[in-house]
């Protein structure tokens, strides 16, 4: 089906892939019974207040890898093409500060930059 997830489960690392979603019981369900995560690539753009079913906000995109037992957090579906209403960078400036609010783990790779888990993990901020 069209915009659906992925748990994807290694010989070492379990991933999650998430596709447009809004936020809901479904992370928690979904942690529960796959988690933990080892990395969980999460969308974090292209939102509206009113189109909560379709996308997230950053915090809630945030709170979505807490709820999945992530140990590490790469916000996607932002960066590359503007569709929201938002301005460009403010998805990746507000999941930046919900994250160090909670202590949350977070990857700011440049698109296509590659992340190894067990390895840093990039964080620039390449947007600025």
């Amino acid at each position: 089906s069209l915009w659906c997830s992925w748990v994807i489960r290694g010989k070492k690392d379990n991933l999650f892939f998430g596709g447009d979603s809004g936020y809901d019981k479904s992370f928690k369900e979904i942690g529960a019974k796959y988690g933990p995560f080892d990395f969980a690539m999460v969308e974090c753009g292209q939102y509206d207040v009113q189109w909560p079913d379709i996308h997230m906000m950053p915090e809630e995109t945030v709170q979505a890898n807490i709820d999945l037992k992530s140990k590490l957090l790469m916000p996607i579906h932002w960066g590359a093409f503007k569709l929201g209403l938002h301005d460009w960078k403010e998805p990746i400036e507000r999941a930046l500060k919900k994250a160090k609010a909670l202590q949350v783990s977070l990857a700011t790779p440049k698109i296509g930059e590659p992340i190894i888990l067990g390895d840093s993990f990039p964080v620039s901020r390449w947007w600025e």
